[in-house]
């Protein structure tokens, strides 16, 4: 482009064969700086402000208990603590937003967030490093243009930073296609130790020790379902939690189901009986729409695989006759 083209040469005259690395190069480490400038103009970072008014009732007692002072931070990274400012959201919506999604990939933690952040400024400085080594080594910077300068150097650290939220989007889908698949039969073990006269709170955690090895994804959710219920925290809120860190509509459904059931005082039994078997037609319905999407898909590869040998098979003896003939 005639703009690019008469950038590059002016920068070239102006700071020798190197000027359009030094350029683009200035230019990442001014938007680093301005970002690093906005992350430190407010210190108090979201997580702080969610927590204040939950920690003001209660930070006498604390400080007068050093046992308990220790064991409230013995849960955090002390590491990834000194640099927060540089590692979180700076709104309440976007943390919540972010939480959410790394929750439905299966990362509980509570450093996931500053952990995912890191990964992002990481990856964003290691790619634009890469990408200036392999522009200054492969390629001649005096003949490059403009835009093949911003490609090779900016183009590999975009990638970098944008890896972790494609890592966390592919999770997502994988964890909620894994929890679909093993959710109906959770429902028949979680009927069955039920009607063997169990609670509900027992039937989760066996059917979470069941389902570890074939769908551990199911079983933690379980296993955290338990551990809120054993906590003393509301079964209803606990339910409701679950649908929304899986974020499949089975669950929801299963969720609304059981609240149901305990609201207007039906045996959860009946109730698991009626949904399991909803959630059994509904698994097979899936195996016959996938099974019905197979001709459509094989087409092209059957067509792709099977006409040109047949032409070869049916077309060669005629161009062979043909060839001798004209001889």
């Amino acid at each position: 482009m005639p703009l690019f083209d008469t950038l590059s040469e002016f920068l070239t005259g102006t700071m020798g064969p190197f000027g359009p690395i030094i350029a683009v190069g200035g230019l990442g480490i001014i938007i680093v700086m301005m970002a690093l400038a906005l992350m430190l103009r407010d210190k108090n970072d979201p997580i702080s402000k969610l927590g204040k008014a939950g920690r003001e009732g209660t930070v006498s007692k604390i400080k007068s208990d050093p046992k308990k002072e220790k064991l409230r931070r013995a849960s955090n990274n002390e590491k990834l603590e000194k640099y927060k400012a540089f590692l979180e959201p700076k709104s309440a919506e976007e943390l919540s937003s972010i939480q959410m999604k790394l929750m439905q990939a299966g990362y509980q933690s509570r450093d996931a967030v500053r952990a995912f952040y890191l990964a992002q400024f990481a990856l964003g400085i290691i790619g634009l490093i890469l990408g200036v080594a392999y522009f200054t080594m492969a390629l001649d910077p005096e003949t490059a243009t403009t835009k093949q300068t911003l490609m090779y150097v900016l183009g590999p650290g975009a990638a970098g930073y944008l890896l972790p939220k494609y890592w966390i989007t592919r999770r997502v889908e994988e964890r909620k296609e894994e929890i679909t698949n093993g959710f109906p039969d959770s429902l028949d073990m979680m009927l069955v130790c039920v009607e063997a006269g169990q609670s509900l709170d027992q039937a989760i955690i066996r059917v979470a020790k069941e389902l570890r090895a074939s769908f551990p994804s199911m079983a933690d959710e379980y296993e955290i379902v338990a551990h809120e219920m054993k906590a003393g925290k509301d079964k209803s809120t606990v339910l409701s939690d679950m649908g929304e860190r899986c974020g499949v509509t089975d669950v929801s459904s299963f969720v609304t189901v059981m609240n149901q059931s305990t609201t207007f005082g039906t045996p959860i039994a009946d109730a698991l009986r009626v949904y399991s078997a909803e959630m059994r037609d509904k698994r097979v319905m899936r195996a016959e729409e996938a099974a019905n999407k197979l001709p459509t898909k094989m087409t092209l590869a059957t067509m792709m695989l099977t006409v040109p040998p047949l032409l070869l098979i049916l077309v060669s003896p005629s161009v062979v006759n043909i060839t001798n003939i004209s001889q």
